[in-house]
């Protein structure tokens, strides 16, 4: 199959909201081929304990990719331990000036429980407004949905659960078969 004529791997959503002294990441479990599901069990969302510091990180994007950041993310968390912004930073200069990063397709959210970063292969670490951030195929309406319940009673695992829902029921690459991890500081 020629680059042209392979349908592409779809299929994420990743939501991160912090409220209330605690940080949510909530990750689906679809991975699609085309107009095929691949697998809805997918884990997409995981904890890292580098140094004895716990670390929350979900990924959009290509496994192995991904895969290869969150090493070099744990990499950098053990050289700087419980400093996630400038190990977040560093593996943002990396992933932008290494030419064996550079074509890494992924994004990462991450969380110490405190703070909350979303990085890009474009060399951002995005610090994101009103506590939530979003990426991946169905991102925009899980972001969208997730703004409009902080406001609500709700805490930011029951926010984070909703948004999923609501992206889940729109988006066709996102399922409701999620992973959550969950961080306080």
């Amino acid at each position: 199959m020629s680059k042209e004529e392979f349908p592409g791997w779809h299929g994420t959503t990743i939501i991160g909201v912090r409220k209330g002294g605690k940080v949510v990441i909530a990750g689906d479990g679809q991975v699609s081929l085309g107009q095929t599901v691949i697998k809805g069990t997918a884990r997409k969302v995981r904890r890292l304990s580098p140094g004895g510091h716990d670390v929350v990180a979900g990924f959009a994007g290509s496994t192995a990719d991904a895969f290869t950041l969150l090493e070099r993310l744990e990499k950098k968390l053990e050289s700087t331990p419980g400093q996630l912004a400038r190990a977040s930073v560093e593996l943002a200069k990396d992933w932008r000036t290494d030419k064996y990063l550079q074509k890494l397709e992924a994004m990462l959210i991450v969380t110490d429980g405190s703070e909350l970063f979303v990085i890009t292969g474009a060399g951002d670490v995005l610090e994101p407004e009103h506590d939530i951030a979003a990426i991946g195929s169905g991102g925009n309406y899980a972001l969208a949905a997730g703004r409009a319940l902080m406001d609500s009673d709700h805490d930011a695992e029951t926010i984070a659960r909703k948004a999923m829902a609501i992206a889940a029921d729109i988006c066709v690459y996102t399922n409701g078969n999620l992973t959550v991890e969950s961080l306080s500081k």
